[in-house]
């Protein structure tokens, strides 16, 4: 031992203050230079790890310093000898890819955690940290929080990224929870611009029908708009067909259903959030200013951009102004609004739930399928199903207790 220069040590017991400290002192006193440390802390149940390499060839007196130490403070601690072959092999792990799993629902249980541990490990892929970002879980059920959320880093190469893919999307549908899989990098870490879909998405309705019922061609105009979601019709001629059949409309229809939105769960607070730490947000949507105006009023998007219907009269006239947003607007909105707030795609989120929405969350960085249809999920890199939209604060790397307490009531 006393001739080994690079040693690990762990460090396990109750936490207490100072501790860290006073270890790391006995380090510096010695003149020993660390490699690395981590720490982790559960139910004030503390996990130090610390890799020194001794510079002085007195390990053994650093050694012994630290044992009456740990005795002094009542702690477990544990040496291990590092070859330097070995602690070579360990830095040139650090070059591997790096990828960030998230791991979210309305709860996450041992089952869920396991399954999808066992497929990182059959990827060939290693587990480096894994946190906790929801808040602590109450014994009281009924105090449980709305959301569970676990984050893993792992680094590897996955043996086939495709297949790992496909498992996650058939683990999530059976356990019914929502997995995310995104590459590491100092894009993720510095995501500017968030794009939303709208009708579906912000909001959950399809406005287009709460029109068509009024009309009271309910019924036909849902039976397109289903369609077209799937992705089975063009985009665009059934938009044309169903705006013809809210001929005649009174305009005062449209403010009544603006005033009764029902908004997706966890808006209110995800653009709080969003506007807080500085994104730019904006609705580029397949319905229509009318409603997307209203939004972006109430919740403050800086962009909005949807279609404009035709009114003459006070009324309806089945046609409207201008190009239609169908997917491929969509696409080139977001590009636009990137250059010109001089945001890279990478940092960019896009959020829907059709076909139409495809497109978008194609080129963005980070594209989420928003409960959305299973064609579109099949399609997007990451899926959102099983909690509100401020689940996406999560996917992003947020934690609660940094968001609740600094954010919201900053």
């Amino acid at each position: 031992m006393e001739n080994s220069e690079i040693i690990l040590l762990n460090i396990n017991g109750e936490d207490k203050q100072g501790l860290t400290a006073a270890l790391t002192e006995i380090l510096a006193k010695h003149g020993a230079f660390i490699l690395d440390i981590g720490q982790s802390d559960i139910h004030r149940n503390l996990s130090l790890g610390i890799l020194f390499k001794s510079m002085h060839n007195n390990s053994g007196d650093i050694l012994k310093d630290l044992l009456f130490k740990a005795y002094e403070m009542d702690v477990n601690i544990r040496f291990t000898p590092i070859t330097a072959e070995r602690y070579s092999n360990w830095v040139n792990m650090q070059g591997k890819n790096r990828y960030i799993i998230t791991l979210l629902g309305r709860i996450l249980t041992a089952k869920q955690i396991a399954a999808v541990s066992r497929i990182i490990a059959e990827q060939n892929l290693n587990i480096d940290n894994m946190i906790r970002l929801t808040g602590r879980i109450p014994l009281n059920e009924e105090e449980r929080a709305a959301k569970s959320c676990v984050e893993l880093s792992v680094r590897g190469t996955p043996n086939d990224r495709q297949q790992m893919q496909r498992s996650f999307l058939e683990l999530s549908s059976s356990f019914n929870f929502d997995i995310s899989f995104q590459e590491e990098s100092m894009y993720r870490r510095m995501r500017r611009l968030i794009c939303f879909d709208m009708d579906s998405t912000l909001i959950q309705t399809e406005v287009i029908d709460e029109l068509a019922e009024r009309a009271g061609v309910g019924e036909q105009v849902r039976a397109i708009t289903e369609s077209a979601m799937h992705g089975e019709i063009d985009f665009e001629e059934s938009f044309r067909q169903r705006v013809k059949l809210l001929k005649g409309l009174d305009v005062s229809v449209m403010r009544e259903i603006a005033m009764n939105l029902p908004i997706t769960e966890g808006l209110d607070r995800l653009m709080k959030v969003l506007q807080k730490v500085g994104f730019k947000t904006a609705i580029l949507s397949g319905g229509f200013t009318y409603f997307g105006n209203y939004l972006k009023d109430k919740y403050g998007f800086d962009y909005m951009y949807a279609n404009e219907l035709e009114i003459e009269n006070g009324k309806l006239t089945g046609n409207y102004v201008g190009d239609v947003v169908d997917g491929k607007r969509k696409a080139e909105l977001l590009r636009l609004i990137a250059q010109v707030e001089r945001i890279d795609l990478r940092q960019a989120v896009a959020v829907g739930d059709g076909a139409n929405d495809l497109p978008m969350l194609g080129i963005a960085g980070l594209g989420i399928a928003f409960h959305a249809k299973p064609k579109v999920k099949q399609n997007a890199e990451q899926s959102l199903s099983t909690v509100g939209i401020d689940g996406i604060l999560y996917f992003l790397g947020y934690k609660d207790s940094m968001l609740d307490s600094k954010i919201l009531n900053g």
